[in-house]
């Protein structure tokens, strides 16, 4: 099709334009990705900008940004290489960070023993310093109404089925007692973590926040009930938790009580995504994160 059949395609091409500009100028040459978020990470030779989400908030992003710098004995997180967003033509928000080394999720290894202990470390981070006991609530819970969303719009075999499983765990959430706050990511997974020559960082501060810690294993917990996570990952990865003090879950018995529903939340999420890049007309929609939705 021409760029005429779609009236709005002259004037998103004239933005992402002018942010390229704009990030060559400051950063100079750069390698831009949209992210399955909808923010974009612009890579330049010795750091990454994010170019957040439209939704992001600067109050809270900057309260996120500075709750990372709070000094400690074994720091968690990557540190911002400024402290302050800047701001794109368009009005977005953008934060700069040192380039690391990224593990990915295809990795022939996976560090499951060390990440459980970094979660852990972060949970058990005291929360009640002025600039952590500020925190906005994690981005676990918004995302699965965003996926709600999203399900409903898609053009997909399995677009009922999401649609229908989506509504339930909304109503299963606002009848959720909370659980006392933690720090915790909001957003926890392999790709979130930079690999460096002492122990690993966590990456991505957009849905750091006060909240159950419990949606920081939902992930993993999720993946390992669907069959799309090997056993012996899985028991790593939580044992390792468990040893280390994580609170999300008691240190021995079923931790399937409290990571139940963020368990099946995460899997939605996933399989929302998974069907958005997968086009109505295949022959194959049962993707392990679909099968598992549709067994919900």
């Amino acid at each position: 099709m021409t760029d005429d059949a779609h009236p709005g395609a002259e004037p998103e091409a004239a933005l992402d334009a002018a942010l390229d500009r704009w990030l060559a100028a400051w950063l100079g040459a750069v390698e831009r990705r949209t992210t399955p978020s909808g923010a974009e990470i612009a890579f330049a030779a010795e750091a990454v900008a994010k170019v957040h989400h439209r939704r992001t908030r600067a109050a809270e992003l900057a309260q996120r940004l500075r709750a990372v710098a709070e000094p400690g004995p074994a720091p968690c997180w990557v540190q911002p290489v400024e402290a302050i967003p800047r701001t794109t033509p368009d009005g977005r928000l953008v934060t700069l960070w040192p380039r690391v080394e990224v593990l990915t999720e295809d990795a022939p290894e996976h560090p499951w023993a060390d990440a459980g202990r970094l979660l852990a470390r972060l949970h058990r981070t005291p929360v009640e310093s002025p600039v952590l006991s500020v925190l906005p609530p994690p981005g676990g819970p918004a995302r699965v109404s965003r996926a709600l969303d999203r399900a409903r719009r898609l053009d997909h075999p399995a677009r009922s089925m999401l649609a229908g499983l989506g509504r339930r765990l909304v109503g299963e959430l606002t009848g959720s007692s909370p659980a006392p706050p933690h720090v915790v990511h909001g957003d926890w997974h392999l790709g979130q973590l930079a690999v460096g020559t002492d122990r690993l960082r966590l990456l991505d501060v957009d849905d750091l926040g006060l909240g159950d810690p419990a949606w920081d294993l939902a992930r993993p917990a999720g993946f390992w009930a669907a069959g799309a996570l090997d056993d012996a990952s899985w028991e790593t990865f939580l044992d390792a938790y468990r040893d280390a003090g994580g609170p999300a879950v008691a240190r021995a018995g079923d931790p399937w009580r409290v990571l139940d529903l963020p368990a099946r939340c995460a899997v939605f999420v996933a399989a929302v995504r998974t069907a958005t890049a997968q086009p109505a007309h295949s022959d194959d929609p049962a993707h392990s994160l679909l099968e598992a939705c549709a067994r919900m």
